[in-house]
This record gives structure tokens, sequence and C-alpha cells, in this order.
């Protein structure tokens, strides 16, 4: 007597179909976006024109001691860049990075506000920083590093530092203070360091 085999029913035929195509879709699902989104940065379609920041964006790895300062902040910082003497343009950046910290209210004591400068500043100016600036951090500026620094302008800068030393804007002297402190509230919104 022979052994016969029993065939497959149609009803499982159809359930290894329909399994197969749930497969197909889940994996659909999971690598579709991947791949779009791979397509979009390549191909540099659907890439959205605009941005949300007013400053230039330093997305290349820089820290400040690529830029000729050497600290060790472990919160946010303002840091202003005084290549040269600390004149108006200088003046007004510490000004603003003062305000600034004081402008995030609660959140005041995540950041820090600083001034790196090549030369000392004037003896009026140095009085006026110790009196009413008693939080401002200060630091010497290696000029030959800050001029090897393709992204370090000759003029007074600001710059938003984040808790690693990692340079992330830069600003000239010509920003609006609004625009800098709602791009400072953003990068503390989405941060958890610091």
């Amino acid at each position: 007597m022979g052994t016969a085999t029993n065939p497959l029913n149609m009803s499982e035929v159809a359930d290894r179909r329909k399994g197969r195509w749930q497969l197909m879709l889940i994996l659909l699902m999971v690598v579709g976006p991947m791949a779009l989104a791979t397509f979009m940065y390549k191909l540099q379609f659907w890439v959205p024109d605009s941005r949300s920041y007013h400053g230039e964006m330093i997305g290349n790895g820089q820290t400040r001691a690529d830029i000729g300062v050497q600290a060790d902040e472990q919160r946010w910082q303002l840091l202003v860049t005084a290549p040269a003497a600390c004149a108006a343009d200088c003046q007004q950046l510490v000004y603003l990075a003062r305000q600034l910290q004081i402008g995030l209210g609660r959140d005041a004591s995540r950041a820090s506000h600083a001034l790196a400068s090549t030369q000392p500043v004037a003896a009026d100016y140095e009085a006026k920083l110790k009196a009413e600036y008693p939080q401002l951090q200060r630091y010497s500026l290696d000029l030959s590093t800050f001029t090897k620094n393709a992204a370090a302008p000759g003029d007074a800068q600001l710059w938003i530092v984040d808790p690693h030393g990692n340079l992330v804007l830069r600003y000239d002297a010509k920003i609006k203070g609004k625009d800098l402190l709602n791009d400072l509230r953003h990068l503390l919104k989405l941060s958890n360091i610091g």
C-alpha cells in the first residue's frame, strides 16, 4: 500500500499568500522611509529651502579650541570673540550676551556668557565689566589659531557653544537680540544636555 500525499487545500494556499503580502507590507513600511530619506538627501529633492535659525550654522564639529579659546564650561555658552580691540561692536555683543542669558528666565542657569579677546580691554571698559558684568567669564583668544580658522572672520562675533564645547551658531554684530534669543531657546528646548 502506498502513502498518499495530502494536497494543500485552497484555504491554506490563500493564507500563505495573505501572509506573504503582510510581510511585504511590513518590510515596505520599515525600509521605505529610510530609502526615501536617502534618495532625498542624495538627490536633493523635497529638501526645504528655508531654515529656522538666524545665525550661521557651524556643523563641521569645530570646538572652542579650534578658534583659539581654551575653556572648560559645562553649560551652553554665549561666547563673544574679539580678534582686535573690543570696540563698539564687541561691546554691543557682550551686552547682548548678558541680556540673552537674563532673557532665558528659568533656563538662565543652563547658559553662561563670556568674552575671549586677544588684547586687554580699555581701562574704563574693564571697570564697567567688573561693575556691571559680574558673571562674565573672560578668556584669552589665540590670534594665530583664530585667523587659521575659515569659520572665524576678523570682526567681533557671538558664538553659541554647546556644553561639550562644540560651536553651534555664529552671529555678527548686526544680529537682532530677539532672533538670537529665539534660536537659543529653541536649542535649549531640544537639548537634554547643559
